[in-house]
């Protein structure tokens, strides 16, 4: 995904910001604005996007997204909730909630559901993390 340029994404901040102080609810800073903007496109805050726009801002994912895959071999549909670049090169940290809760037990005597999950993944989106067979915990991809 490439992001707005920084001319753009400070308009926006001042959209919201202008957005908020005519609805009911209290007024909002501007960078208050400016950390909101930050967090939709999935930052930690305003800084890091802002470095972010000076680099190629390329980002594989972003919060919103809809992705499928596999989590422990089993197969999901589900959302980003979560997506934050890491401070290790290449790699970024992923929640997501899946649409159905997946069984990461493979015994047949026991389940075990998960419907939320956070793994580290490297911009293919393949985790890093991997299981006693060798798998990644973690392979997706945007859905369809």
């Amino acid at each position: 995904m490439t992001l707005p340029n920084l001319t753009d994404l400070k308009s926006q901040a001042k959209r919201l910001r202008l957005a908020i102080s005519n609805s009911d609810s209290a007024d909002i800073s501007h960078s208050k604005s400016l950390e909101l903007v930050a967090k939709q496109y999935g930052y930690r805050d305003w800084n890091t996007l802002h470095a972010a726009t000076q680099s190629n801002g390329f980002r594989p994912f972003t919060v919103g997204d809809r992705v499928n895959g596999t989590y422990l071999g089993q197969s999901f549909e589900g959302e980003i909730r979560g997506f934050a670049k890491t401070s290790q090169s290449g790699t970024y940290r992923v929640t997501i909630q899946f649409d159905a809760p997946v069984d990461v037990v493979t015994f047949d005597s026991f389940s075990a559901y998960r419907s939320r999950v956070t793994c580290t993944i490297r911009e293919n989106g393949v985790a890093i993390n991997r299981t006693s067979d060798g798998r990644p915990h973690l392979v997706m991809d945007l859905a369809a």
